[in-house]
């Protein structure tokens, strides 16, 4: 990739933004220039190449700390009335200019753990009883024992079970409860290949029927290949 090139897509996307230079994220939806393609090569941070271009580097140019961060994730989980799933952080950061790209989020580690950082601010600062009664319970290092008390949505599962030559993608508030109902409905023996802990079953559930779609048999049962299944069990928590 041209350092050249890179310098004229930069002054002509922030012509377009109103002056405004882009944001990483943005400008490789604009441009199709990849961090890889500039990051080492010509520039070590975006703020250099944005200053070479001739214009100022703003605040969401630049990476976010993790602290504001957090504040962020706290703000949205007022506003949403539980924790953001990845794709409240999208629809967020494309109708708030002031909201970071959903990849910023990635510094605080996947969704458990950012489940975890958030928890461990709001116990520590007055003021923040609220978002921690929605924060979802990730692993026993964050008991919340009033989840039920609060009538705070707990988490959920989506399962794939395997049922002669075909797969059925559901949902279940209950770990293994689903898959008994199953196996004394159905002629075969339904076993459970793995399943999704989640504090969105239905979005992860409609997410997975999508993806499948064009392999569905009949209602929620699919027929699936070994590189399907795969793709299911490497994700543990969406």
């Amino acid at each position: 990739m041209d350092k050249q090139h890179i310098l004229n897509e930069i002054r002509r996307t922030a012509t377009a933004n109103g002056g405004d230079p882009l944001g990483t994220q943005k400008f490789l939806t604009e441009t199709g220039i990849k961090q890889s393609d500039w990051h080492g090569r010509y520039w070590v941070r975006w703020g250099d190449a944005l200053r070479e271009a001739g214009l100022t580097p703003n605040c969401m140019a630049e990476a976010y700390d993790e602290g504001v961060l957090i504040a962020k994730l706290i703000s949205l989980t007022r506003e949403l009335g539980r924790f953001p799933v990845g794709g409240d952080l999208r629809m967020k950061g494309r109708n708030d200019p002031e909201f970071p790209s959903h990849t910023s989020f990635n510094r605080l580690g996947p969704k458990d753990q950012r489940v975890l950082s958030v928890a461990e601010y709001c116990r520590s600062h007055e003021g923040f009883q609220d978002v921690l009664e929605l924060c979802p319970i990730v692993d026993d290092r964050t008991p919340h024992s009033n989840k039920k008390e609060t009538g705070t949505e707990e988490i959920g599962f989506v399962y794939l079970i395997k049922s002669g030559r075909y797969y059925k993608i559901g949902r279940s508030n209950s770990s293994g409860r689903r898959e008994y109902e199953l196996t004394i409905q159905l002629p075969e023996r339904a076993n459970k290949v793995d399943e999704i802990r989640t504090d969105d079953p239905v979005g992860i559930e409609g997410y997975w029927h999508k993806r499948f779609e064009s392999k569905r048999k009949n209602g929620e049962w699919f027929d699936l290949t070994s590189i399907d299944v795969k793709a299911f069990r490497r994700r543990k928590f969406m």
